[in-house]
């Protein structure tokens, strides 16, 4: 479930921008892009590492994995008025999950090995740093005179949000061996930046390598899609609008006509009424 959260999420961060994060059927979902060392590449490891990571960690605190529980670690005095205790989602179980079942699949001592161990603990320290702590009072008459708190997972479109914001920021790098030719699976400070000017990355900053392929046509090679055949928005500037999202090719006008449920009723009790009502879309579509 880990994996099907992360490929839904993947969709909709990048449903208007010419990679679409396209999926086919077999062992290698994303296709061609997983081979690269390019932007796309860094999001896919990151996402579907943090996928699996949330999916575990969830799991554990609702009791579908009998290796694990909640997080039984946070008890007593957490403030003044405020105590541990109610059931913390198991991010740290979560953590180490991933690395040992994400992590394992990473062979070799190159450049792509150090760039994908590192998207790979960026996007779980995204789901770790985005954990929030919520809280249950306590009192007479609903009064707040003490708290019971626990730190819950944060929604998997917060991560996605904040891992599509560093995939915009993402830094490129080169393979740094400081005076040695061995690399080891804890030494990824050996990814040093492009351009000696940008600070070296964080643990949480998405890494590349190569410059992303052209996403406007199709091609075999590269395992790209193309943009022809997608719908756009003609009145946007931005990358969902016609002018970008079709490369400049130009578009096709259609309209077509959408039956859908509307004006519903609730009646006690207990069902719920609805018209069939009838609209005209208009579609513009990438030549």
């Amino acid at each position: 479930s880990g994996l099907q959260t992360a490929i839904k999420e993947c969709k909709w961060q990048f449903r208007n921008r010419r990679w679409n994060c396209p999926t086919s059927q077999g062992p290698n979902i994303f296709g061609k892009i997983v081979n690269r060392g390019c932007r796309e590449t860094a999001f896919i490891f990151a996402i579907t590492s943090a996928g699996v990571t949330h999916s575990v960690a969830r799991s554990c605190s609702e009791g579908s994995i009998e290796s694990c529980t909640c997080d039984y670690r946070r008890r007593g005095p957490g403030g003044p008025d405020w105590h541990w205790g109610g059931c913390s989602d198991n991010i740290d179980f979560g953590r180490l999950f991933g690395r040992e079942f994400v992590d394992s699949s990473e062979k070799g001592r190159d450049l792509r090995f150090l760039m994908n161990l590192h998207n790979n603990e960026a996007g779980r320290m995204t789901v770790f740093s985005e954990m929030r702590q919520e809280c249950k009072c306590h009192g007479m008459s609903g009064s707040c005179t003490v708290r019971t708190c626990w730190m819950r997972l944060p929604t998997f479109r917060a991560v996605g949000d904040v891992l599509k914001d560093r995939f915009d920021g993402a830094s490129r790098v080169i393979y740094g061996n400081k005076g040695s030719n061995r690399a080891s699976r804890v030494e990824l400070h050996h990814l040093e930046p492009e351009n000696p000017a940008h600070k070296p990355p964080s643990p949480h900053d998405l890494v590349y390598f190569e410059k992303s392929p052209n996403f406007c046509t199709y091609s075999g090679k590269t395992g790209t899609a193309g943009t022809a055949g997608r719908f756009c928005n003609s009145s946007s500037p931005g990358l969902d609008g016609c002018e970008l999202l079709c490369c400049g090719r130009g578009y096709r006008t259609r309209t077509q006509r959408v039956t859908e449920r509307c004006n519903c009723t609730f009646h006690w009790c207990c069902h719920v009424s609805c018209l069939n009502c009838t609209n005209t879309q208009v579609l513009h579509e990438c030549l």
